[in-house]
């Protein structure tokens, strides 16, 4: 479904990535491993267009995005959940997906709210008061509303408690098995291969490991060697 091909971004005069080439695959969780500062953000913002590459591609569906603004690739079909969550705060669970829903397609409110139950138990409730879980929720749900073919989850784990990223875990199963396609950045180990069907492992802008998520599990030690290089 995406191809990155030989990407290089820069940050001012920093380069940031170097020839990073991946592929996400249709129906399947692609976790993109690393330690925090070797790239993974910027690898996500590249691809929605926040922080254009300089150099390389990147192809989605069969077709270029290289040059567009980033809503021009949002309606394309990919969703975008920032780590910073971005949620209007003083707006209701209800109105954050409510300005976001569109007419057509699988998701609805009534569907976030079956697949985020506590949402709906916090339906009324302004946003900013709710827990860092609740709101890392909302953000997933309210990408959601646009019924991206593919998401772009970017530590969605980072400040959670260990019950809420077991929460977590299992929502984004959920959402595996109704096929949504999925490329999430994380630097924890154990949720990473949790929810792999596919692992990369970024180091200094690099892509350093590739394998499929039974590969990667079977090699735990070797991974854990490359994330403390």
């Amino acid at each position: 479904m995406l191809r990155c091909i030989d990407l290089n971004t820069y940050y001012g005069p920093a380069h940031v990535l170097f020839d990073v080439s991946l592929e996400v695959v249709e129906g399947r969780v692609l976790s993109l491993l690393g330690r925090n500062g070797v790239g993974k953000s910027t690898l996500l913002k590249s691809i929605i267009g926040l922080t254009p590459p300089s150099s390389g591609d990147i192809v989605f569906r069969g077709r270029s995005l290289r040059g567009q603004a980033s809503h021009r690739i949002a309606q394309a079909g990919i969703g975008y959940v920032p780590e910073e969550r971005r949620i209007f705060a003083d707006l209701t669970v209800e109105e954050n997906l409510e300005i976001a829903e569109r007419g057509s397609g699988r998701w609805s409110r009534r569907e976030a709210y079956r697949t985020f139950p506590a949402l709906e138990e916090f339906r009324r409730r302004r946003a900013g008061l709710l827990s860092g879980g609740q709101q890392k929720m909302l953000t997933i749900a309210r990408t959601l509303m646009g019924n991206p073919l593919l998401m772009l989850v970017d530590e969605p784990t980072e400040g959670l408690s260990p019950i809420m990223v077991k929460t977590l875990t299992g929502m984004i199963d959920d959402l595996k098995t109704a096929g949504q396609t999925m490329l999430v950045a994380a630097q924890d180990l154990r949720f990473a291969l949790s929810i792999a069907d596919d692992l990369a492992v970024l180091d200094r802008g690099r892509v350093v490991y590739r394998a499929s998520g039974p590969a990667a599990r079977a090699d735990v030690e070797r991974i854990r060697a490359l994330l403390a290089l």
